[in-house]
This record gives structure tokens, sequence and C-alpha cells, in this order.
């Protein structure tokens, strides 16, 4: 990893060194500036380059310049930010190496990184694989940011959103047509229907054949089928009133990816046979489906005083899934096994928010002071199937859990900054969080004698409920060196709610809940604008201390737990830059550094993992992307983008044996010809150009020394037409 680090430090000093140059004979050209990234980090409008905070934005400009359309795209290109995932259902966010991977895909369990969409907090993460369409912006909060925003953001926060109906007409369309026969449609409508109301309207449908194939059904699997709509109504009838109704829904209908088996080891178990070596083939006796409908509501209503802005947002959503995966993606014969995990979840939550803030910017006091209302209820079951060959069917066997968990949540929350001077102010805020977990938990064996791993080792009905409270305080010093310049110190607390185990393997174990996990931030950093504006360098150097660390370990060979059994102690330094270099040529770079670790384990576990780096936490993580734009004699532009990441070496389990994924680089790349009146687009785009092959999840069977992975994607290419009004 030195070899990339070391490039990409030559690359910003001689970029750095060139600007200086360029400033010593050029004129000024305001042309050349960089833009001002206006953030709402704090609940508040504000210049991203003046608030105490690590935040990386993408606008929505950004957002198709890429052709991102997914937020593992976003975590490519943000310091610290990792994602992964096993199915849709079960997407695994990590941020300065604080994530979820087990607890929050169970009915009992919740993110450690939060994911927000119009300031509506989403209570499932299988709720938040949002196509990234009709959206204004998008925010990654890194750290925690348990003040503003409260439960569930240990480790940070990524919030999308949606562009705002318009008072200006506007629309446009795209088409897209790529390799493994993509298909994709978008279209956006926005205008005004009166002087006070205007309307929007986006729709978006994505379609695209599998690049896996399972050679025991002939089928192709991981396709992508997903038909989204967002719609918004904006009501303004003076300058003190405005409410916004918005509306969204998708469907999905997908064939999922079992699992590939990669031999880790000397083969000692027999059942699991590894029938082809290509990590692109599967010999699954059936094949996997992952279906899920989605709906969201929500009212936001702002009123403008002469003390300040009073700001109530009402939200429904709700998740309706289905899904179903063979386990070792392998045919029954007589020497192997295969066990089939069938899931469905219904959910739904309710929030409400209320909060006053300040807008006199004449006094030398900001303040923002609310209270926030949560409730949801998750209904999930989980079948279990194991299957012999078909001369011995009556060894099979089939384990059933079926769980019902009601979450209630109430928080008070403030914050308030101090204008000391001119330039130096300070920022006191405070969160207290009430919430309370009720649960229903049944656990049978529904067929034997050999029922599957993971099983209920007897029958068990269980209901429990457990309340929490948290406090979660932060303060700031922000200091302005002239107008191009600020550094501050932070410290600030975060916890993630409690919950409890989502197949447990006794009534002990069902009804038996975890705690709550804290974290406390301590960081330190400074934002900068050189040479006019040209040249943007943010810094920030980081120590994370976690308490309480909610682990899920496989015990006995075929069982998991959870509880609080960990520890851990991350340090950290993140730089982002962004430069204009010459007219039409901007580039961008960022770079992490992550020290991640378990410092203790809980007596009593099954592996003392004390020591071991946290998994998805990589120690180097680098991105750089350079953009030139050229005006053609006919007036028209061409645009070329390149986009390199480079990640480290992982680890996928907190073991740190098995389960590793190597360093490795994705390539993006694309080309684009507009119009000189910039209604038509043609781009031709190609992700992962280089056609790496890695790791996205994995889970290890050490006695048997096979690993069973789910790879990423391919190189998939794509042209893309738009047209905007």
């Amino acid at each position: 990893m030195g070899k990339p680090i070391l490039q990409i430090a030559l690359i910003t000093i001689i970029c750095a060194n060139a600007l200086l140059s360029m400033a010593q004979t050029e004129e000024n050209n305001s042309a050349l500036a960089l833009e001002e990234i206006i953030v709402t980090a704090q609940k508040r409008a504000e210049d991203m380059q003046s608030i105490p905070i690590s935040v990386t934005a993408f606008n929505g400009a950004f957002l198709r310049e890429n052709s991102i359309t997914h937020l593992s795209e976003i975590a490519r290109r943000t310091p610290s930010f990792v994602w992964a995932e096993s199915s849709g259902a079960a997407p695994y966010l990590f941020i300065r190496g604080i994530g979820t991977e087990g607890p929050s895909t169970y009915a009992g369990g919740d993110p450690s990184v939060t994911v927000m969409i119009d300031n509506v907090y989403i209570g499932r993460i299988g709720g938040s694989s949002f196509d990234l369409y009709d959206l204004e912006r998008v925010e990654v909060l890194r750290g925690p940011q348990g003040t503003i925003f409260g439960k569930n953001a240990v480790g940070g926060l990524v919030h999308l959103i949606s562009k705002k109906p318009s008072q200006e007409p506007t629309a446009s369309v795209s088409a897209t047509v790529g390799n493994f026969n993509r298909m994709d449609l978008k279209g956006l409508v926005s205008g005004p229907l009166s002087d006070s109301v205007s309307a929007k309207l986006a729709l978006s449908a994505l379609n695209r054949d599998g690049f896996v194939k399972n050679e025991e059904t002939g089928n192709d699997l991981g396709d992508e089928g997903s038909t989204s709509i967002r719609g918004a109504l904006l009501y303004q009838p003076d300058e003190q009133l405005d409410i916004l109704i918005s509306l969204d829904g998708s469907r999905e209908r997908e064939s999922g990816s079992p699992r590939d088996i990669v031999e880790t080891g000397t083969f000692n178990g027999g059942i699991h046979a590894i029938t082809n070596p290509d990590p692109r083939i599967v010999n699954a006796p059936k094949d996997p489906f992952f279906d899920r409908d989605m709906f969201g509501s929500s009212i936001e209503i702002n009123y403008q005083m002469h003390a300040g802005t009073f700001t109530s947002i009402t939200a429904y959503r709700n998740s309706d899934s289905a899904w179903e995966i063979p386990f070792f993606g392998n045919p029954v014969t007589p020497t192997t096994i295969e066990s089939t995990s069938t899931n469905t979840e219904d959910f739904w939550q309710f929030s409400q928010e209320l909060r006053f803030a300040s807008t006199n910017e004449s006094e030398n006091l900001d303040w923002i002071v609310g209270a926030y209302y949560f409730k949801s209820d998750t209904d999930r079951n989980t079948k279990l199937t194991q299957e012999f060959a078909s001369f011995l069917p009556f060894l099979g066997g089939i384990a059933d859990f079926a769980q019902t968990v009601k979450t209630e949540s109430f928080a008070l929350f403030g914050q308030l900054t101090y204008h000391l001077t001119n330039d130096l102010d300070i920022t006191l805020g405070a969160r207290n969080t009430w919430e309370s977990k009720a649960m229903v938990h049944v656990g049978s064996v529904l067929q034997g004698p050999f029922p599957p791993p993971l099983h209920p080792a007897n029958q068990y009905d269980v209901a429990d409920k457990e309340n929490w409270s948290a406090f979660t305080p932060s303060i700031a010093v922000n200091y302005q060196i002239g107008d191009d310049a600020m550094i501050y110190a932070s410290i600030a607390r975060g916890f993630k709610s409690g919950g409890y185990q989502g197949i447990a393997p006794d009534p002990t174990a069902a009804e038996t809940p975890f705690d709550p996990e804290f974290a406390l931030s301590y960081e330190i950093g400074a934002k900068t604008d050189w040479l006019d504006n040209r040249l943007r360098l943010n810094v920030s150097a980081f120590f994370v201390d976690h308490e309480d660390l909610q682990i899920s370990e496989l015990i006995a060979g075929d069982r998991v737990v959870i509880g609080n059994a960990a520890k851990a102690e991350v340090k950290g330094a993140e730089i982002e830059f962004t430069a204009i270099l010459v007219e039409g040529l901007q580039i961008a770079a960022n770079y992490s550094y992550l020290d991640a670790e378990f410092v203790e384990f809980a007596e009593g576990a099954t592996t003392d993992n004390s020591g071991n780096t946290l998994p998805f936490a990589p120690e180097h993580k680098v991105n750089l992307a350079a953009q030139y734009d050229i005006t053609l004699a006919n007036n028209g532009s061409l645009t070329f983008r390149v986009d390199w990441t480079r990640q480290s070496e992982i680890f996928l389990e907190a073991s740190n044996t098995t389960e590793i994924q190597g360093a490795y680089s994705v390539w993006d790349a694309r080309i684009a010809y507009q119009t000189a009146d910039e209604k038509w687009e043609l781009a031709l785009w190609g992700k992962n150009v280089g056609d790496n092959l890695h790791r996205n999840s994995s889970v290890a069977f050490p006695p048997f020394g096979q690993e069973l992975v789910y790879w990423s994607n391919p190189r998939t290419y794509a042209l893309t037409l738009t047209w905007t009004m």
C-alpha cells in the first residue's frame, strides 16, 4: 500500500506547486474558483468550510457526472467509508471502522451508521438501499452524531437530500443501454402549478441481467430490477411559510447471488463440495431471490418568525421484503448437504420531529432546540431448511424463527453556538434519548431429526421488554484564520441502541437483550481554501473510544449469538483535496488512515480477539479523480473523467483469521459530449473497468477449510443519452 500513498502524495505536491506557479503568473479568474458547498449537517444551511464537523458532500451534478446510482459508489469516494453486503436485505455500512454486520439485519438490532432521507431517519438498514436519482445532494458525516441526529449514528451518518419542486419549469429524460443487457430509464418534471404551489415527479427504472451462472438451473443470478418514483408538492403562500409534502415508493424483483465456496485450508468435512472453481459460476439446487416494496411519506412545515424558524417533520415509512438464499450454493449429493434460508420481513415506522432554530444573524448566539419521537414495528420470520440426498429425505430438517420487535423512542436535544469574537466560536450541544423495545420470539424445529445449523436446541416462545436511556453531549471550538482557513477541535458522544438476538439458540439467549454501545470521539481539524478559492484542502485527526461493542459470534460451529463483547479504539487521519489546475481541469483526492483495534474482549467469549483489527477497517484508503472539460468549435463540450480507488487489506470478521480481503484497486471512467445549448448529452461510461474481483462479504467455516463468499460486480459499461429542457 505504501507505493500508492507515495504516488498520491507526489501528485498532490506537484499539483500544489503548479497552482502556486500559476497564481504568480496569472490574474485571478473568478470562473476558476471552487463552488461554495452548502450543507445541513447541523440542521441549518451552512457553508461546509465553516462547521467543525468532518463532512463529504456530493451534489446532483457530481452524481450524474460519475453515473452514480448506489451508495456503495459514494462509499468508495469517501474517506474511511466502507460498504459491503451479503444481500439487498443486509447492506453493511462502516465509517471509521465502526459498523454493523450481523445484529443490524435482525429484527431486534440496529445499524451503527445512520441513513436518512430528507431529514427522516430510516429505522431498518435494509430500507436504505436507494436508487440515487433526483437528489440535490448526498452528505456523509463521519464520527458520532449523537447530539443533533441521535441514536444509531455512533459511526456516522449518510443523508440523502432530494430536489425540491422548482418555480421554474424543468424536465429531463435519460435512457441507458449497456452490457449484461442493461436498460435504464429515468425522468423528471418539475415546475409551478400556481403562484404559491409547485410540484415535482421523478421516475427511475433500472434493469440488468445477472453475472453469476447457476449451472444447476441454467439461470443467471445477481440481476437488477427496480422501479422507483418520487413526488413532492411545495406550498409557499408567503415568505414566512412553506409546506413540503413528499412521497416515494419503490419495487424490486431480483434474483440474488448465492455464496461461492472458496477453499481456505484442508478439507475435513465433505459436506460442501466445490464443483466449479469459477467465482462467477455456482451450483445451487435452487435460485435465490430478493423482493422488496418500500413506501415513504413526509410533511415538512417551516414557519419563519422574528425569533427563529419553527420546523415540523412528520413521516411514515414501511418496507416489506422477502428473500431466499441457498446457504452453500451446492447440489445435494450423497456426500453433501444444502441449507436454505427463507425470510420475510414487514416493517413500518412513524416519526415526528419538532425544532426551533434561531435566524437572527446579528446576535452573538445561534441556537437550536427540539424534540423527537419514533415508533416502529418489525415482524420477521426466518426459516432454515437442511436437505440431504434424495434417498435420505428423512434426515433433513426445518427450523423456524418468528420475531416481533416494537420500538418506541423519545428525545430532547439542543445546541448553541456562541460567537466569542468575530473569528472564535464555541458550540455546546446535548441530547437525551429514552428508548424501549418489546420483543416476542418463537423458535421451533418443524422437521427433524437433523435440523439445520443455527437451529434452536429446544422449542421456545418468549417475550421481554427492555428500556434504555442515553445522554450524548458534544462540544466544539472553531477559529477562523482570515477568510480562507478555519481550525477546530471537538468532543462528541454517540450511542447505538440495544436489542435482541435474531436467531437465538435457546430461550435464555432469545429473551436476554444486549445493551447499547457508546462512542466518545476526539477530533481536531482544519478547513482551508487557497489561491483565490482554486484549491481546497481539509484535514482531520481523530481518536474514538468505543465501549460495549455489539459483536456477533459463531459458537459451537453452528450458532450465532450477539453480546456486548468488546472495547475498541480507533485512531486515524483524513485528507480531502480539490483543485482547479487550469480552466477546464479539476482534480480531487482524498486519503484516510485507520488504526482500529479491539483493546478488550469480554471474558467468556469464544475467542479473545483483543489486539485484533476491527472488521471492514482498511488501514489505508485513497481516492483520486480527474475531470477535463473541452469546449469544441461548435460550442459543444467534451468531458473526460477518471476515478481511481485503492483500499488496503481488510479483515471481514473479528478473529482476523480466514476471512481476509487483500488490497485492491477499482477504476471508473466516463466520456461525455454535450451540445452547445446543454440540452443533449451522450455519455459512455464504465465501472470497475479493470474487472477487479474482490470480496463484498464472506462467512468462514474453519473446521471444513472453506469460506462462503459474495463477490464484487464485474466490469460494466453503458451508453447514456440525456435530454434536459
